[in-house]
């Protein structure tokens, strides 16, 4: 629903690399001289669950440039993993302010949504290298870095699992299924089906061309085949100490108390620990068995971004709250608010967010991770493919030519 805000009146991820990255915070921009205006309007897309921060940060916002216009701010939700859809629907008159993943920036540069950000050694100086990575293209920055913790990790109620229990899958699911309870995880979503195929020597991946993709899921060489993952997969999915839910179905088991461990980000830290308080626990993904050996499960990690459309009417004005959204200070409060992790190397130094639990598993799983650099032909290949083996295989289909046909659908041109 849009929501109308009037305004009138006046981790850590990457600790690794801010041992070694971390400079300074660059001196506050330098106020611009604008031209009277009677009313800038600007509207903004951010998730739906950002609504109450985004108000907050909005409202600092126009204190901080009192005076010098009077604000129309809209806020309309929009998942930043469609973001781009949406944009390209009708870009001229999409959102001044945007927030978006980092996969989505390349297909955004080349439409001309974006243009390069021009404080961008700023932007260099302030936030992680691999965030500001993730927001260039070809080495121009075209996007200002909102979190380095687009990632996944295991959460865990320290009520039911031992350190040495959260290391196994199979150890996790045996003590789920004898409690009666679940361990979840999405695997109807590509993002995280990744976590299963991506270390065991079969890859997938973006072509040169930045549009197609290679994938060999279906290998049949190898100490590790594809029909190996895929058989391992329906063991798991017919064990009954798991389930494939998403992000809401997620949060409801733990609510509930039916999921008492699952596979999730740093987005719903906050509520999760709300519920399980003292027996909140986090931590890199578990082993699981694959064609007789363990194997680590590996993730997708990415980042968020804030964009701002290069065809809005106050570019000028909305290139200023897009710095004021990302700025050490609102990064700061969108990790007390919501626990998500900073870019900022300044806000991600401080001692709240290296002593958070959640930013702390996504370090350790940071050895086992990539950046998602995928072609949008690999989404609905991969949600097919697993939706078949959560339901047990009804087709009766081989493995080997599931993996076959998904593979294709990947790959094609």
């Amino acid at each position: 629903m849009k929501r109308k805000i009037k305004i009138l009146s006046p981790v850590l991820l990457l600790t690794v690399l801010l041992f070694g990255c971390q400079k300074n915070a660059p001196a506050p921009l330098e106020k611009v001289q604008t031209p009277d205006s009677d009313t800038v309007n600007l509207t903004v897309w951010g998730a739906a669950e950002d609504e109450e921060l985004l108000r907050q940060i909005i409202g600092g916002f126009e204190e901080q440039y009192r005076g010098q216009a009077d604000f129309q701010i809209t806020y309309q939700p929009q998942s930043e993993s469609s973001c781009t859809d949406a944009l390209m629907a009708d870009l001229e008159n999409g959102a001044d302010v945007f927030a978006f993943a980092d996969d989505q920036l390349s297909t955004l540069v080349a439409a001309g949504a974006l243009d390069p950000v021009e404080n961008a050694e700023a932007v260099r100086t302030s936030n992680l290298s691999e965030a500001v990575l993730a927001a260039s293209v070809k080495d121009t920055l075209y996007a200002l870095p909102l979190t380095a913790d687009n990632g996944y990790f295991l959460y865990y109620d320290k009520q039911y699992f031992t350190q040495e229990d959260i290391a196994s899958l199979d150890k996790m699911l045996d003590i789920a299924a004898e409690n009666g309870k679940k361990v979840s995880m999405e695997w109807t979503s590509g993002w995280y089906l990744y976590a299963l195929f991506g270390n065991t020597g079969l890859t997938v991946g973006l072509n040169d061309d930045g549009i197609t993709n290679y994938c060999t899921w279906n290998s049949t060489d190898g100490q590790i085949k594809g029909t190996d993952v895929a058989q391992a997969m329906l063991d798991i999915a017919g064990h009954p100490g798991f389930i494939s839910t998403d992000d809401a179905g997620f949060l409801e088991g733990v609510r509930d108390g039916t999921i008492i461990a699952g596979v999730n980000g740093v987005w719903n830290a906050v509520a999760v620990e709300e519920v399980w308080g003292s027996g909140f626990g986090a931590s890199k993904l578990p082993m699981y068995t694959c064609g007789g050996q363990q194997v680590q499960m590996a993730s997708f990690s990415g980042y968020k971004l804030i964009g701002v459309n290069a065809y809005s009417e106050q570019k000028m004005w909305a290139a200023r709250l897009a710095e004021w959204i990302t700025n050490e200070q609102n990064q700061k409060l969108r990790f007390a608010r919501r626990g998500q992790g900073p870019s900022n190397m300044a806000a991600a130094a401080s001692e709240e967010v290296q002593n958070s639990p959640a930013i702390t598993a996504l370090l350790e799983q940071s050895e086992y991770s990539c950046v998602q650099r995928i072609g949008g032909n690999y989404w609905e290949p991969a949600t097919a493919f697993a939706v078949e083996i959560l339901a047990g295989n009804p087709s009766g289909k081989s493995l080997q030519e599931q993996l076959d046909t998904m593979v294709e659908g990947i790959t094609a041109p």
